[in-house]
């Protein structure tokens, strides 16, 4: 009787069966569809990525990079950049020697001199050069793409994974910068896979404690920037150690045959005997990560020189007092420590910034929130602040709150702590984490919060598409969009020198024969590009006529004879959002 009322309750719901079928032929082909998802995100990331490396001009830093990884493969030593630890560049290495450039080892100078001497002096193709130095950068940020997909996933399924990508995917901050032959993908992305590693240990430390220490030592041995999360991550590791020990335990507790020793209360040795295997297992689950860090520093160092040699070319500055102390502490090579006092001397230095149209002498603590929240998808920027509020209050997801928040929230403050406002790619592991944790914001059994995230994904994708092929000067839309954003902000957030290219091209179909006066402010040169132009700044006001083109970094800080050079002149146009055109 009760099988012949269930069929005819199912067949006075036929239609809702039918509407079912399509939902159920989803979840038939779910083991091929979620593949085939993750590499139409990934492949769209990657499309993006090599138009962008393709097209753009070097940037700033990316000669020195590409100088000194040519310099590891052909002289096996470290000589140049020691500021910035040697694996980043050896990364970069893998695509230089694909290239197979030319290189004079004896070129004298600065490095930013050797680097300009590699790409213009030699012989060489930059535009080829440059492309083969990037693809290693790409691969590895689509690389940290299934990562953030792998993180989100096991913290709240495959939808919240498959957002997770999304989010990170269409983030043009990490497009921009993931195409380029720089250092600031690659640390944030060996943060957040160490982060990763830990949050598995949880369940197994043995095998992911020292993977977690690894992609830990990556990070540190790309840049130094990285440094404040190894006593996070190692605190984490600690909990994920204890966690696992717990969870060993689980069976033996919830075994009934054993209720009556269960009641019990344990003796107070054996509670403190307890406690002490805790704290044990706890730090060494700590000192695992580390010591495998460690590790990971000492051999991005051997690879390029077994023996070991420094020989800087230009002069390492001395370091006093308990900074002094503290880095002739750390096991590192010396190399390592030189690179730190070059460091602490540039933070020394008093550098200027630009925010919001004021420009500024030393550093804002608020400048790094101030320009994540421009250059941030408004999408991602609500999703992720749902998903860090849902890992603290939903008790299921709380376990993960530390491994969400505390990496990138240490890194910030450090950063935040810095004396150069250059740009958001200091702080490239915000938008890394706030795609996972936007995975935390659907709530199973409210379907708002659903749509709610797959049209906020949805907002995020349109943005960052809309801002193709000019990732680099991307803005979100409450701050106006990729043309406004030199009204606001400065250097890598805006222009980097990457659109030498691309006026050239511009020059040549719309403006041949005319006298062009260029302010450039990048690594590339201008003649090598056919861009014949002279430099305003050395002749009086009356003399310049024609079309000026004053690259957006400078044109923030224009001051004096630029500053009265433009308000006298006409807007004529821009080139990628980076080059401001006048016309006098």
């Amino acid at each position: 009787m009760m099988a012949r009322e269930q069929h005819l309750v199912l067949g006075r719901t036929a239609p809702a069966g039918a509407a079912a079928r399509p939902y159920a032929a989803v979840r038939r082909h779910r083991r091929r569809l979620v593949p085939l998802l993750v590499a139409l995100l990934l492949a769209q990331m990657a499309a993006a990525m090599v138009t962008t490396a393709v097209r753009q001009t070097p940037t700033i830093d990316e000669p020195v990079y590409v100088a000194t990884a040519t310099d590891y493969l052909r002289e096996h030593r470290i000589r140049y950049n020691p500021e910035h630890p040697p694996l980043g560049k050896l990364l970069i290495a893998a695509g230089v020697a694909v290239a197979g450039p030319h290189y004079d080892p004896s070129s004298p100078g600065t490095q930013g001199d050797v680097g300009r001497h590699l790409l213009y002096e030699s012989g060489n193709d930059p535009w080829r050069l440059m492309l083969w130095a990037r693809l290693p950068v790409i691969v590895l940020t689509l690389l940290f793409g299934l990562v953030a997909f792998a993180f989100a996933r096991e913290l709240t399924g495959t939808a919240g994974g498959l957002a997770a990508l999304a989010l990170y995917a269409f983030s043009p901050d990490l497009v921009a910068h993931g195409s380029l032959a720089t250092l600031d993908v690659p640390t944030a992305g060996f943060v957040l896979t160490s982060a990763w590693l830990v949050w598995r240990a949880r369940r197994r430390p043995v095998p992911y404690l020292p993977l977690a220490g690894a992609a830990l030592g990556a990070a540190v041995a790309t840049k130094m920037s990285a440094l404040p999360a190894v006593p996070v991550l190692m605190g984490l590791a600690a909990v994920s150690t204890v966690a696992a020990g717990r969870g060993r335990d689980l069976p033996a507790l919830m075994n009934g045959a054993d209720s009556r020793r269960r009641e019990v209360p344990l003796p107070v040795t054996g509670a403190v005997g307890g406690r002490r295997r805790t704290v044990a297992e706890g730090l060494g689950g700590a000192a695992v990560v580390a010591l495998v860090a460690v590790a990971v520093v000492w051999a991005a160092y051997l690879a390029v020189d077994p023996r070991l040699r420094f020989s800087p070319a230009e002069p390492v500055p001395t370091l006093h007092g308990l900074r002094g102390r503290l880095v002739d502490l750390l096991p590192v090579p010396d190399a390592y420590r030189a690179g730190m006092r070059v460091q602490f001397g540039l933070e020394d230095q008093p550098w200027q910034g630009y925010l919001f149209g004021h420009l500024y002498t030393g550093s804002l603590w608020y400048y790094l929130p101030a320009a994540l929240a421009v250059k941030t998808p408004l999408g991602l920027l609500a999703l992720g602040a749902a998903g860090a509020v849902a890992a603290v209050a939903v008790r299921r997801l709380r376990p993960s709150a530390p491994y969400l928040l505390l990496p990138p929230g240490v890194l910030l403050a450090a950063a935040m702590t810095g004396s150069r406002d250059f740009g958001t790619r200091y702080a490239l592991f915000v938008p890394m984490f706030l795609a996972v944790a936007a995975a935390c914001a659907p709530r199973p059994g409210r379907r708002w919060t659903v749509v709610a995230t797959a049209a906020l994904v949805l907002c995020t994708a349109v943005s960052s598409l809309r801002t193709f092929p000019y990732y680099l000067p991307y803005s979100n839309e409450a701050f106006g969009g990729p043309a406004h954003t030199h009204r606001l902000l400065h250097d890598s957030n805006v222009d980097w020198g990457q659109d030498l290219g691309r006026l050239a091209v511009r020059l040549r179909r719309r403006y041949p024969g005319e006298r062009v006066w260029l302010v450039y402010k990048g690594s590339g040169v201008p003649s090598y590009y056919g861009i014949h132009a002279a430099d305003p700044r050395t002749v009086p006001v009356r003399r310049v006529h024609g079309l000026l083109a004053v690259s957006d970094s400078a044109l923030a800080k224009a001051r004096g004879r630029l500053a009265e050079l433009i308000d006298s002149s006409r807007p004529a146009g821009d080139v990628g959002h980076s080059i401001s055109l006048f016309r006098r």
